[in-house]
């Protein structure tokens, strides 16, 4: 095994990674990254050297590095197809893409840590406002990935009868969620979801509290 993992205990982006990489029984060696100690060790230059964006998670495969959550979880899939990530049908694959998007390309990227920062420091808002803000836009997607959910009649997974790259996507979210007061009740598929797929050992042993670098 020739496998690193550069990764942060709460961050849901590294975390989609673990899953994937609990799924498929794939070992590695986790290094953290801590976002905010030392004024965020993903700023330090020996992290930017490796993945110029600052960001986690980083995959470090055979000497290949790989940054972006979801292009790490497909080529991790590519490589290793069983159990696959992806329906093996052209609409089932899309299904599953928009709602793993939904989550990773419409809720995530505004409520990351740099926004956050950005917000509070920079623009001066409070972290009651800040705090709103994030809230929002996880009511605003979740809103929309209920409804998605309702209309392909989804139950214990987000697609079909088996996880998912939606559901890899899904879970850290709902996590974020209840770290910021989202009342959940007026997205009961959603909460079903995660309520099975938490419970699963690949989603329980890869949670942020049971990392090494948890606090």
């Amino acid at each position: 095994m020739n496998r690193t993992l550069y990764t942060y205990f709460r961050s849901s982006a590294a975390w989609r990674v673990r899953i994937v990489l609990a799924h498929k029984g794939l070992d590695y060696d986790a290094v953290p990254i801590h976002l905010l100690r030392d004024g965020g060790q993903q700023h330090g230059a020996d992290y930017r050297a490796l993945n110029p964006a600052g960001l986690v998670p980083a995959l470090v495969d055979d000497g290949a590095t790989l940054t972006q959550s979801l292009a790490i979880c497909e080529y991790l899939d590519e490589r290793h197809p069983e159990p696959a990530l992806l329906p093996a049908d052209a609409l089932g694959r899309a299904r599953v893409r928009a709602l793993a998007l939904a989550v990773a390309c419409d809720i995530h990227p505004i409520n990351n840590l740099r926004v956050l920062q950005y917000l509070k420091g920079t623009l001066g808002h409070g972290q009651d406002e800040a705090d709103a803000w994030y809230r929002h836009w996880i009511e605003v997607g979740f809103a929309s990935i209920e409804a998605e959910l309702e209309r392909l009649g989804s139950a214990r997974h987000c697609y079909g009868d088996a996880v998912t790259l939606a559901d890899v996507c899904l879970v850290p979210q709902v996590f974020n969620a209840r770290r910021f007061k989202v009342d959940l009740a007026a997205y009961p598929r959603i909460a079903a979801i995660d309520a099975h797929l938490a419970a699963l050992p690949a989603f329980a042993d890869t949670a942020p509290a049971r990392q090494a670098d948890a606090e």
